[in-house]
């Protein structure tokens, strides 16, 4: 089986029927709850899980895999017949996940090329599911991890979340930490900009940011559909897939006959945004 293997993590998101389809190796990132490490792989660790954590106030954090995680992955494709790998990683501004698969590339038996995707859920999957797309069809390792930089900075993503407490526990916000001071009396919807989370508006109310998240998804879809033929949609949620699911319906709706993919954000994710989180990717095939 002479080609190009795809790796990524479980921060991708990705429904595991549709990373299976694709042939994507995920890498769990582990999720700790009350000091009790587990990894995102285990049926057990959902983000429902995480959500009911949250909310009842346990401790709830989250770590890299290891390298020799990866060392086992990258193996075991090489054993399968693979020649080279590309692996696809969030941000390496919020994880240290990019570190861990360029320690274990070092020593791999076929040659790796790890990319830092500077983004995280299906902006990360969309990009990883290009270079799948792109591997089966033939292409180099080098082509491969072109078409994933490309498809990975071409993406957008806008969150909306009740709090940015959670965000603010894991040290994910960054600049957004300036809208702590005024969390109670606004709506943060933030964004995903040169591989870090950062603030783009502030809302009055709740109803008030989900309608603005909407409108940013179709003006940017409708941006995006100027200088592509296809623009692929997601909407993320957690635990809370009625309201996704309105929400992805109203946006299809604007959308024209786009398909609109939901998917609820990996549990390691849902660790750091907290219950009431709403997303959308838009990713422009590129």
């Amino acid at each position: 089986m002479a080609g190009v293997a795809v790796v990524t993590d479980s921060t991708a998101s990705l429904p595991r029927d549709q990373a299976a389809r694709a042939g994507i190796t995920t890498i769990p990132l582990q999720v700790v709850i009350d000091e009790v490490s587990r990894p995102e792989s285990d049926e057990a660790v959902t983000p429902a899980l995480v959500a009911e954590a949250l909310r009842r106030g346990h401790r709830v954090s989250t770590s890299r895999p290891s390298p020799e995680a990866f060392a086992a992955a990258y193996a075991e494709l090489a054993a399968a017949g693979y020649d080279t790998i590309v692996s696809i990683h969030l941000s390496r501004a919020m994880s240290a996940t990019y570190e861990a698969a360029c320690k274990a590339a070092e020593a791999a038996p076929v040659p790796v090329t790890v990319v830092d995707s500077t983004t995280l859920a299906m902006a990360t999957g969309f990009a990883a599911l290009a270079g799948a797309q792109a591997a089966a069809a033939g292409a180099e390792a080098r082509e491969v991890a072109e078409q994933v930089r490309r498809r990975a900075v071409a993406a957008t993503t806008y969150f909306y979340v009740d709090t940015l407490e959670h965000l603010r526990r894991g040290g994910r916000i960054g600049p957004a930490a300036a809208l702590l001071g005024s969390a109670l009396s606004v709506k943060p919807l933030l964004t995903v900009s040169r591989g870090a989370i950062r603030p783009h508006e502030r809302v009055r109310t709740a109803a008030k940011a989900l309608a603005r998240l909407e409108d940013l998804g179709v003006s940017t879809y409708a941006k995006a559909a100027r200088s592509t033929s296809y623009v692929d949609v997601a909407v993320h949620h957690l635990d809370d897939a009625t309201k996704a699911a309105q929400f992805a319906t109203r946006l299809s709706a604007r959308l024209s006959s786009t398909e609109v993919v939901t998917s609820e954000v990996s549990a390691v994710l849902a660790a750091h945004v907290g219950p009431g989180v709403l997303g959308v990717v838009i990713s422009p095939r590129v």
